[in-house]
């Protein structure tokens, strides 16, 4: 893509996702992530309507009655967005690619933590952490960001998702909100979830075209795997090789949901084509009535 394209799309994409985050998410991104970013300010004895989740016991038993945890939010967070650039995310059936829904929906978060003083940071990764962009505030290096999302070339084609959550593990090692992009199309990535999940906050964005789950009956077409290389012949009017494959996708489906809620992680899904911003707001009031 050429200089001038890459920055008419950048500009584009600017305009869109700034006037999304200013106009339809203003406050309730502060509001369903404000609960991140708590530090301990003090001790004080405990009163009627205080939460006895937050009872310091050490303290409770020194003193034979009851204190309290007394926190404050901090104000600077710190959001991390995780990028699937391996090749199964250059699919889409509809007005756009699953890259495309990426690029949007990234920058659009982006736009809504920097507006909220939040420091922002990327991991692009395939089967291995292709690119990390430290976290920084300011409008520049969000156009930075959204200027690599457009125009980033990975190194390989295949994926691993817990390459990418080990790399967050051992690379932040303060408490930070993390957007994990994926098409998901495998699921092994369990325990390194688990234990990025026990440090930081972290959300699955899983990008799904409609065409995955529902072939058409076109009779023999020849599928493409981009990640692997492989080619294969696939007969859509064999309803025995139709049901295998629905019965495939549907399990892979069920396991990821419980995948998710298995490791307390909020999941949401976004289709290339569908209306991003509703599944958005969806996750945004889910979190607050949740804090």
């Amino acid at each position: 893509m050429e200089t001038s394209d890459i920055l008419k799309k950048v500009r584009k994409i600017e305009i869109k996702s700034r006037g999304l985050s200013q106009h339809i998410f203003a406050g309730q991104y502060h509001s369903a992530f404000k609960g991140i970013g708590m530090a301990f300010s003090e001790v004080r004895e405990y009163q009627v309507g205080d939460d006895v989740r937050n009872i310091d016991w050490n303290v409770t038993a020194r003193y034979n009655r009851p204190f309290v945890k007394i926190f404050e939010e901090e104000r600077e967070q710190t959001v991390m967005l995780l990028i699937d650039v391996s090749g199964s995310n250059e699919f889409g059936t509809k007005s756009c690619l699953k890259e495309d829904v990426i690029t949007e929906v990234s920058a659009v978060l982006a736009f809504s933590a920097i507006s909220n003083n939040d420091k922002v940071g990327v991991i692009f990764f395939s089967d291995k952490v292709e690119k990390f962009i430290p976290p920084q505030k300011g409008s520049s290096h969000i156009l930075r960001i959204i200027r690599e999302l457009i125009d980033f070339h990975p190194t390989s084609q295949k994926t691993d998702v817990a390459e990418a959550l080990r790399f967050l593990t051992n690379s932040m090692k303060k408490r930070v909100t993390a957007f994990l992009f994926s098409d998901f199309v495998t699921s092994d990535f369990e325990n390194a979830l688990k234990i990025a999940r026990y440090k930081h906050d972290i959300v699955a964005m899983r990008i799904v075209d409609q065409r995955e789950a529902d072939f058409p009956n076109v009779g023999m077409i020849r599928v493409y795997d981009k990640e692997s290389g492989r080619t294969m012949w696939m007969d859509t009017s064999n309803r025995s090789v139709m049901k295998a494959y629905s019965t495939w996708w549907e399990k892979h489906d069920s396991e990821l949901e419980k995948l998710f809620r298995k490791c307390g992680t909020d999941y949401v899904e976004l289709e290339t084509g569908g209306d991003y911003v509703k599944s958005l707001i969806r996750l945004f009031k889910m979190r607050e009535n949740r804090l």
